[in-house]
């Protein structure tokens, strides 16, 4: 290719091709007819001297004309190779026409598939499971993929913005090394506890920040920063206590001391005192008389923040109620080691049947804060044959049993389903909200206020007047002319001031409705004799 570029670029290779040569190639070839008489030599050479200045010029011109058209298919580079047989086919002749033409663009082209962008998944906790198992080759709607990413709280840094959303800074260290990474979640699965007792395990604000990027998860946020308290839990559980009734919901007693100060004796003994945002047994003594109580007030006079006690059950089992999605699962945990808490030491675990009373407790509990998709209720069966629930766990609830596998598949659908919804209703809102905007440009400005005015705050009577409400809606002028407002019924006698009031305001802007339309002197009549009208239905009693 090369050694014809520069071949055709040579003046003087192109001066020595015979007269003619570049002409004959773009001519069609004419068919030879055995009739026509031979040209004697003389006669071809008088015929090519007088061409000859004729076709050195017509050989140039298409001599350069063809360079032009080379040097250009050289210059589109490897993308334009293909097109390269045209103009070698327009010089010995026109092109086929069942040939399609590679080179423009009157021929279909086909439309490469769109392929989204991977949606990213943030799951919060700890290492010991591999989440991103879980959601390989799980896909929303079909098409987009889900990319995971998997960090711990103590790993995570944000920043949000209103109009940007939320940006993750991961930093942490890896069996691979040290790692560190920036995206942009689109869906957040929290699965560790956000506030914890111990110094430096306050991740309340990483929590504020997602909200803040507007960043959907599940549980939702809200529920995650509520659930930074177990007192404030519990509260919500006292109202259920209270809408449900004792036996519906028993709910085990307990009493919060905002400080130590008032933490003065207990109504019985023995109690379990739990110290702050205490859980997974962590901050909970058992405290059996007044004298231990006193020594228990002055650790909590260290620690610097609320406590709460409760009436010790002496345990048969523990029982534990799980909600994930539609799935539901209970479980009964008695303590070999004799412990008075069945989490710590030996126990033996095994599944129970699924009763409607344990059902009532956890759909009851997934109520809160805007609702639970991922929760646990925590209850305690006394030996006496009662139970009680002490405690409602959310989606950083540990999971046990035999089918923990199990559990988290439902955990990694229940994401899929979320994200999947989400989705849905983002490519759809844009156009929802452009059927939804309906212009209103034809209606007065004044008008607009005017049945603002009439139509807020409606009163009973307009309200069961199927008449009165229909007048509401009509055109401004037949709404509030004067003429055409019905007599003072008897039960309009007995509305409340209340109504009057805004029925003689009514009246007042009908001026400037009337002032567009008629006279000056028609406006002010009709005002009088609709001030008229008012003052006899205000003073009818």
């Amino acid at each position: 290719m090369n050694y014809l570029r520069r071949r055709l670029s040579d003046s003087s290779f192109v001066a020595n091709l015979p007269n003619g040569y570049v002409t004959e190639l773009r001519r069609p070839a004419a068919p030879s007819s055995p009739s026509s008489s031979p040209a004697s030599p003389a006669t071809e050479r008088r015929a090519q001297q007088h061409s000859a200045p004729a076709s050195s010029s017509a050989s140039a011109s298409s001599s350069s004309n063809f360079l032009s058209s080379f040097s250009s298919v050289v210059r589109s580079g490897p993308a334009a190779t293909v097109g390269q047989a045209e103009p070698a086919r327009s010089v010995h002749g026109p092109a086929p026409a069942s040939a399609p033409s590679l080179t423009s663009g009157t021929g279909p082209t086909p439309s490469l598939p769109v392929v989204p962008k991977p949606k990213v998944l943030l799951v919060i906790g700890d290492f010991h499971t591999d989440w991103a198992k879980y959601f390989r080759g799980k896909t929303l709607n079909g098409t987009c993929e889900i990319r995971v990413e998997q960090a711990e709280f103590s790993e995570i840094n944000l920043v949000s913005n209103v109009s940007k959303g939320c940006m993750v800074d991961i930093k942490g260290s890896r069996r691979a090394g040290r790692v560190s990474r920036s995206f942009k979640p689109d869906f957040v699965l929290i699965r560790q506890h956000a506030y914890s007792m111990t110094p430096g395990d306050d991740f309340r604000s990483l929590v504020i920040g997602l909200q803040f990027g507007g960043v959907a998860s599940v549980n939702s946020l809200f529920s995650i920063y509520n659930f930074c308290s177990k007192p404030w839990v519990f509260s919500q559980m006292i109202q259920l206590f209270h809408s449900l009734g004792p036996e519906k919901f028993p709910l085990n007693e307990q009493t919060f001391y905002p400080n130590y100060n008032q933490m003065i004796s207990s109504s019985s003994f023995p109690v379990v005192v739990k110290m702050g945002h205490a859980h997974a047994g962590i901050g909970k003594i058992k405290v059996e008389n007044r004298e231990d109580f006193q020594d228990v007030t002055s650790v909590v006079a260290l620690a610097r923040t609320y406590a709460t006690t409760e009436s010790y059950v002496d345990s048969k089992y523990d029982i534990r109620i799980q909600k994930i999605g539609t799935n539901y699962k209970a479980y009964m945990r008695t303590s070999i080691s004799g412990n008075w808490k069945a989490n710590t030491g030996s126990a033996m675990l095994e599944q129970i049947a699924m009763t409607d009373r344990y059902r009532l407790w956890v759909d009851s509990c997934a109520e809160m804060f805007g609702g639970l998709d991922i929760c646990a209720v925590k209850a305690v069966h006394g030996k006496d044959g009662k139970d009680y629930i002490i405690e409602v766990m959310d989606s950083s609830m540990p999971l046990v049993g035999e089918h923990v596998e199990e559990d988290r598949q439902l955990i990694a659908e229940l994401v899929v389903n979320k994200m999947a919804a989400l989705l849905t209703d983002s490519s759809s809102s844009p156009l929802a909200s452009a059927k939804g905007q309906v212009p209103q440009t034809t209606q007065p400005r004044r008008a607009q206020g005017a049945l603002w005015s009439a139509s807020s705050n409606p009163s009973p009577s307009a309200q069961g007047s199927p008449k009165r409400a229909r007048s509401a809606t009509t055109s401004p002028s037949q709404a509030f002319q004067p003429g055409l407002l019905p007599p003072a019924s008897a039960s309009q006698k007995h509305l409340p001031q209340l109504n009057k009031s805004r029925s003689l305001t009514n009246t007042l802007n009908t001026r400037d409705l009337l002032h567009d339309s008629t006279t000056e002197d028609e406006a002010k009549a009709e005002t009088i004799r609709s001030l008229r009208q008012s003052f006899a239905s205000l003073f009818s009693d």
